[in-house]
């Protein structure tokens, strides 16, 4: 299938949070999507996610009616994809798991099918290793939930061939997604890099006692994500540097900057840091549900996401 074309016909392998996330999205707009996972409830999650997300998809301008008139439930999973113009795979984050998966997959799908993973970190290179043909096999990453947030982060293997990987952005911008493809795979990608190396330091603060848990949220509410939103580290540094630009803030501010990075923490996820943070967690915000502070991240996020299209 070209870039010219759209698609109709999607398969989700995995419906845990990120799969049936995907399922609503999918649905909503308009594709009939087949869900496949092992699990004995399979049919009441899928449904009761897709009810708990139907407000967000609302609120995204999406129609929401009759969202199950176009699913169909199948732990099969070689019927479930023998079909599909793309597969969107969101099982378990482990190696071999996934191998033997797209052995699988690649086995049991059309030649010109789009095999693609929302793994948060291993490479398709990796993951592909048992395939006789991974041409068409890319990382399709999002950040969760995906039927919220924009980004996917299409990530080549070794094999992935280059209309593969146009016809994976072609096919998530028609679900309203905002891909992007790397320029080359790398382990975690980038989003989760940043996102590590962010919370690394995080951690570090509130362990070492510099810091409550929620007090270091609200900085970062108050300070780096509103700034970030708006502009990008790059962008926000270049504006740091006035008519000078990057150059002008690196010169002067890079020397400080990196005195800083051989003072950052190197914290572990022992049993005493573990406990700590989840001590932390719940008196911040144990006096809420999941549902409720989904409910007031997803509102926030709408909120701030409708701003910035705004102001395009």
């Amino acid at each position: 299938m070209s870039t010219s074309e759209t698609y109709s016909r999607v398969a989700v392998v995995g419906a845990g949070t990120i799969g049936a996330s995907w399922a609503a999205l999918f649905l909503a707009h308009g594709l009939h999507v087949t869900v496949s996972d092992p699990r004995p409830d399979l049919e009441e999650y899928v449904t009761a996610q897709l009810a708990a997300f139907t407000p967000t998809l609302a609120a995204l301008g999406l129609p929401t009616e009759d969202l199950t008139a176009r699913l169909v439930f199948e732990p099969e999973l070689e019927k479930a994809v023998a079909d599909a113009d793309v597969v969107q795979e969101s099982g378990p984050d482990d190696l071999n798991l996934k191998q033997e998966l797209f052995a699988r997959l690649g086995a049991a799908t059309r030649p010109g099918t789009l095999l693609l993973s929302s793994t948060s970190g291993i490479r398709a290179t990796d993951f592909t290793a048992r395939m006789a043909a991974p041409g068409r096999v890319a990382v399709g990453h999002p950040f969760n939930p995906p039927h919220l947030i924009p980004l996917v982060e299409i990530v080549p293997g070794e094999q992935t061939e280059a209309g593969a990987l146009e016809d994976a952005a072609a096919f998530y911008r028609q679900v309203g997604k905002q891909p992007l493809i790397l320029r080359r795979e790398i382990p975690g990608f980038v989003a989760n890099r940043l996102q590590s190396a962010l919370f690394r330091e995080a951690v570090h603060l509130v362990t070492a006692g510099v810091v409550s848990l929620k007090d270091l949220d609200t900085i970062v509410t108050s300070s780096i994500g509103p700034r970030w939103a708006a502009g990008g580290p790059f962008l926000t540094f270049n504006l740091g540097g006035g008519p000078g630009g990057l150059e002008h803030f690196l010169k002067h501010l890079g020397p400080g900057m990196e005195m800083l990075w051989q003072l950052l923490g190197k914290p572990s996820f022992d049993e005493t840091t573990i406990a700590t943070l989840d001590a932390q967690v719940r008196e911040a915000y144990g006096d809420r549900t999941y549902d409720q502070l989904s409910t007031v991240r997803d509102r926030n996020q709408l909120a701030l996401m409708a701003t910035l299209h705004n102001a395009d």
